[in-house]
């Protein structure tokens, strides 16, 4: 795969904002960095731990991911950032299931760790898969923000910047209850789980890199108020631009929530 070159770079604070011509090389770009950072930690350790998010606007980046040659997935554990509790986990709009169909089968990482949907003790669950999160260090994790700026579901006022644990259960935004619907996952808004399983914010940040994914017309609304309104947890995507070691890659789509962004295009 040619490296993408991004149409547009831009800083916001300490987050480096990358534009690309299209979703596709939006995606191709995230990947061909996650590859790298793959094939460091390999290199390094003989192993390697990603975290992944799921979700509509993630597909471009997975499936550029599964397609890349040079990553011994055999040595690579993937977590992923959160799940509906209560719901089968054969359920069409299961986050495991749906990473399953995009990526894992395809490549057949070496273990993965689902978020579990349905346990005995969610108390205890959510006290051993932080145990795994802790006991193997993410090399990165790709995410996205949500329609209302949410990194995984740390939904206001749930999200937490200094949150002490690592995973929690959480009560859903209404607004990110009708994403769901929007994205075709559910048929109505009274059938989306109303709770969540969700790694906090502390967790995804303690990534050696952060992958922010956020394409589609429907996110520009989140970009604007995470890159240009004050750093709050009521827009929790915008915690990236006070760390080192994210980048935010945005399509064309995404990208009208960037200001000047005509001044950038003329």
């Amino acid at each position: 795969m040619d490296i993408e070159v991004p149409h547009r770079r831009v800083q916001i604070d300490n987050l480096p904002v990358e534009v690309y011509s299209s979703r596709v090389e939006m995606g191709g770009a995230a990947a061909a960095v996650a590859r790298e950072i793959l094939q460091r930690a390999i290199a390094e350790r003989g192993e390697a731990n990603v975290i992944l998010a799921t979700g509509n606007s993630q597909l471009s980046f997975l499936h550029a991911l599964r397609e890349l040659e040079g990553i011994e997935w055999g040595k690579v554990r993937v977590f992923h950032m959160d799940e509906y509790l209560g719901i089968e986990p054969n359920h069409p709009a299961s986050f495991p299931l749906f990473l399953h169909q995009h990526i894992l089968d395809r490549v057949q990482p070496g273990e993965f760790f689902p978020v579990p949907s349905q346990p005995e003790n969610i108390e205890q669950a959510c006290a051993d898969y932080e145990e795994l999160l802790r006991r193997y260090p993410a090399d990165f994790v790709a995410l996205g923000f949500g329609e209302n700026g949410h990194l995984a579901f740390n939904d206001p006022p749930y999200a937490k910047f200094d949150d002490p644990v690592w995973v929690k259960v959480v009560t859903l935004d209404e607004t990110s209850r009708r994403q769901q619907v929007g994205e075709g996952h559910f048929p109505t808004l009274e059938s989306v789980p109303t709770q969540a399983i969700t790694l906090t914010i502390p967790a995804l940040l303690a990534a050696k890199r952060v992958l922010a994914i956020v394409p589609e017309a429907r996110k520009v609304n989140a970009v604007r108020a995470c890159l240009y309104e004050p750093v709050s947890e009521d827009r929790p995507g915008s915690i990236l631009r006070t760390v080192g070691h994210a980048t935010l890659y945005l399509d064309p789509d995404s990208a009208q929530g960037l200001e000047g962004w005509q001044e950038y295009e003329a």
